[in-house]
């Protein structure tokens, strides 16, 4: 049970691959990203996934299931700036094992493209930080705890989430269909979501949310991933 874990350090070990060092989860025994190119993954799954950069702008809202290394957070503040997107990034994320700061140093060292913006986020983040303002108008808050208690609690409503926690057969408390039906509570009208799972029981639990859902191609050698979008009218 999730609400037993709360506020524990995440505990993980590394694995050498072709692509370096990547940490694996000790409690889910799952990679925290791609073991070929963790940095690609997030822009094919989570960027291009819910159509990003194109909707940047605005006041747009970005929610998350899984914060892990804060890999996907930084892929997407360069992908805000190199857009030239004007206005304000929020990025919510919900975790319940957060890392270890040296943790997160070590397994952003992989993309030094990411340097300049980790070492800012590194420097002022902090599990216990709250909302933490940082350059070019970007916001970011990680809500530490069980995602189906804190979620129901938050008052946002994202433009686009990421669902990203680790793998349905290992995490399935992060893909409850109660918990999916939270996350389409908190999605802006037209609003999306992309993960790299398309397990049928994900995607029926967001079409049952009330989200338009499609499996696409996958990422890397994972055959499929699903992407959904909220109707503009409920």
């Amino acid at each position: 049970c999730i609400r037993d874990r709360i506020n524990q350090t995440a505990s993980l070990t590394w694995q050498t691959t072709s692509a370096g060092r990547v940490p694996v989860s000790d409690q889910f025994d799952d990679p925290y990203y791609s073991l070929k190119d963790g940095l690609a993954e997030t822009q094919y799954v989570f960027l291009a996934g819910n159509d990003l950069p194109g909707r940047f702008g605005g006041d747009f809202h970005i929610g998350e299931l899984g914060f892990g290394t804060g890999l996907n957070f930084l892929v997407t503040w360069d992908a805000w700036i190199r857009a030239g997107a004007k206005g304000q990034l929020r990025f919510t994320s919900f975790e319940a094992y957060p890392m270890a700061i040296s943790d997160m140093q070590a397994a952003l060292i992989a993309f030094p493209q990411l340097a300049h913006l980790a070492g800012i986020f590194l420097k002022k983040w902090a599990p216990d930080a709250g909302a933490i303002a940082l350059a070019d108008g970007v916001t970011l808050n990680v809500i530490i705890g069980d995602a189906r208690q804190t979620l129901p609690a938050w008052n946002g409503a994202a433009d686009a989430w990421y669902l990203d926690g680790f793998s349905p057969d290992k995490n399935p408390e992060l893909w409850e269909s109660a918990l999916l039906i939270q996350v389409a509570k908190h999605t802006a009208i037209g609003g999306t979501a992309a993960t790299y799972s398309a397990a049928g029981h994900v995607r029926r639990s967001l079409k049952a949310a009330g989200f338009d859902v499609k499996r696409i191609p996958g990422f890397g050698s994972k055959w499929h991933m699903a992407v959904a979008r909220l109707p503009d009218a409920k």
